[in-house]
């Protein structure tokens, strides 16, 4: 039988956040229909999780052209590209317009269970390529659907598959207990019943990025006399990279963030534990939390803890294509040398597109934070580049394709963020970094958090 002709199916984009709406913002500016599957109920859902948190970067980093592009005619405004969005305005003034103009080719409450290609598991080789990919889709309200497409773009993040507390990469023994106190999201202090859990309160926050940042500023700023208290739990020791850096940072809000942080330090609102790698979480009598290092360490109770130490991709219902991914990062292998954050920060991210993003299983393409797959430092304006390249690549125009051009703001550090086992990134100026060690104990409230952000864990904004 002869293959069915491909020309004609959609491309089938998964996910319908920052990425995956400019992914077919792109695709239609080419003539080419895209059909945008979204597990969630509504367009930019996982955006919506983190709608309290303010970026840093700023709309005028944050809108895709050939999405603007879509919008002008419907009358659209595009907000002042000097303001920072929360994810909140980010998902209601730009996400969402955009869902809406590209119609009923966005689908929610679509989830993308398996992709292969038509009549072919990944070991059979016969007429692979010229196959059409089948999606298997299930809906919210119980259908199942396979639909045929001419390529697929996994847009899909990592939001949904946090990586867990132990420092081994594993949850650490008794992290699925307790469950109960324990968080993976930044939380939203301005809800009554969240600040409730937390006032008062002993809190572990483990993660060294800008989410922690943000949750142990957000802890201090929460306190309100009702003694608070924040336990910073990191795996490395203190360096000049740990905030960041600082002035140095072209993105000033990242920066900001930093530098905050930094200058709380003797306000006594949360202690810094260095040096940790969690192994178990135990209760003691009183049912409050123990936190265990691998070298034995055994913290004070906390009340509460708060998990922010990146995201991993989820490659399940990928399993029957034959990807190329790096086996440290699971990056599609050109592009795990030009993110490892051993090496780099989002600055110093060479400009990348279809070449890098490409599979020896032709015509899928992983974009976004997906893209990134274990590497933290991904911003949006670099995954809008990615899908212009993609959809010019799927389009036949090789020219334009390979023609990526991007200039990313730098961090100011100097070095990667991923170094943190080597003896010279300890504690010290053998860093690698721009910017002088702190020498730090103690981490307080920061100044107002209006103009800083955490890491947009969808794809807007970079960190670790």
């Amino acid at each position: 039988m002869n293959a069915p002709t491909t020309d004609r199916m959609p491309v089938v984009v998964v996910g319908a956040g920052p990425i995956g709406l400019a992914a077919a913002a792109h695709l239609v500016d080419r003539g080419i229909e895209p059909l945008v599957l979204e597990a969630g109920p509504t367009a930019a859902a996982a955006v919506r999780e983190w709608s309290h948190v303010r970026l840093f970067s700023t709309w005028g980093e944050l809108v895709d052209p050939a999405a603007e592009k879509l919008l002008a005619p419907t009358g659209w405004t595009r907000p002042d590209p000097s303001a920072y969005p929360s994810g909140g305005d980010w998902a209601d003034l730009y996400l969402q317009p955009l869902a809406d103009v590209l119609g009923d080719r966005v689908r929610t409450g679509a989830t993308v269970t398996g992709v292969s290609r038509t009549g072919r598991d990944r070991i059979v080789d016969a007429d692979r390529e010229q196959q059409p990919f089948v999606v298997h889709v299930a809906y919210a309200d119980g259908r199942e659907e396979r639909l045929l497409a001419r390529a697929v773009i996994d847009a899909s993040g990592t939001w949904a598959t946090p990586s867990p507390a132990g420092g081994s990469g594993l949850a650490a023994l008794g992290e699925k207990g307790a469950a109960d106190r324990i968080t993976y999201r930044v939380p939203d202090l301005r809800d009554p019943a969240v600040r409730a859990r937390y006032a008062g309160r002993r809190t572990a926050v483990i993660g060294s990025g800008a989410s922690a940042f943000t949750a142990l500023a957000y802890l201090a700023k929460s306190d309100d006399g009702a003694n608070t208290k924040g336990v910073w739990i990191l795996r490395r020791g203190i360096s000049g990279s740990t905030f960041g850096g600082g002035e140095a940072d072209q993105l000033p809000a990242r920066g900001a963030l930093g530098l905050a942080a930094k200058a709380a330090v003797d306000e006594g609102h949360a202690d810094a534990v260095t040096g940790f790698r969690t192994e178990a979480i135990e209760r003691d009598t009183d049912g409050r939390l123990v936190l265990v290092g691998e070298d034995g360490r055994r913290l004070d109770p906390v009340d509460e803890v708060i998990v922010l130490t990146g995201f991993r991709p989820d490659l399940s219902f990928l399993d029957e294509l034959r990807l190329g991914l790096d086996e440290r990062l699971q990056a599609p292998v050109a592009l795990a040398p030009l993110i490892d954050p051993n090496q780099h920060s989002c600055g110093t991210v060479y400009p990348h597109g279809h070449r890098e993003l490409s599979h020896p299983e032709h015509g899928v393409y992983l974009v976004g934070m997906k893209s990134y797959g274990r590497a933290p430092t991904f911003l949006a304006m670099t995954g809008y580049e990615q899908v212009r390249s993609v959809a010019a690549a799927i389009a036949g125009d090789m020219e334009s394709a390979d023609r990526v051009d991007l200039t990313l703001p730098e961090t100011g550090v100097c070095g990667g963020a991923g170094l943190f086992d080597a003896p010279d990134t300890q504690e010290g100026d053998g860093g690698g970094c721009c910017a002088p060690a702190p020498q730090l104990v103690r981490l307080g409230a920061p100044a107002p958090l209006e103009a800083a952000a955490e890491q947009a864990p969808a794809g807007g904004c970079c960190g670790s």
